[in-house]
């Protein structure tokens, strides 16, 4: 008997799409705050937040994905990831936090891309959930290129 691979994620929105970031990369969720700007950063870090005495850079993740400006509502969201145990932790801005998901192997389909094509290579694939299509982050991938 073979066990399915199921993993949960939590659902965000950016705009009208649907993304997915796997929980053990998540490490807290906190509403928006100030983000003080640090000079000279990548266009899509918009600063830093201080988190219970720890400086957190924060990034956008529409501007990371090259998605439109972000709009900030009150169901803004920055969520606190770890790309990796070692790694410092690094906030990234969504639209709106939805639910925990569980997908496993079945519900995901892996995409094949273009290697050049940069952007791609930021999603894990393509979860199906319902009627809904959610793209998979590879938060490592999202985080770790050129951060």
């Amino acid at each position: 008997m073979t066990e399915l691979n199921t993993k949960q994620y939590i659902s965000v929105r950016l705009g009208n799409d649907l993304y997915a970031i796997e929980i053990k990369y998540i490490e807290n969720i906190i509403v928006m705050q100030n983000i003080t700007r640090v000079p000279k950063a990548q266009s899509y870090f918009l600063g830093v937040i201080n988190l219970r005495g720890e400086v957190i850079p924060v990034m956008s993740l529409k501007g990371r994905l090259g998605l439109d400006k972000d709009e900030f509502t009150s169901t803004t969201r920055i969520i606190i990831v770890k790309p990796e145990r070692s790694a410092a932790p690094v906030g990234i801005i969504v639209d709106e936090v939805n639910e925990v998901i569980d997908l496993g192997d079945d519900d995901v389909d892996m995409l094949n891309y273009d290697d050049k094509d940069v952007k791609a290579s930021f999603s894990l694939g393509i979860g199906k959930l319902g009627n809904d299509l959610i793209n998979i982050l590879d938060v490592p991938e999202l985080i770790g290129k050129d951060g």
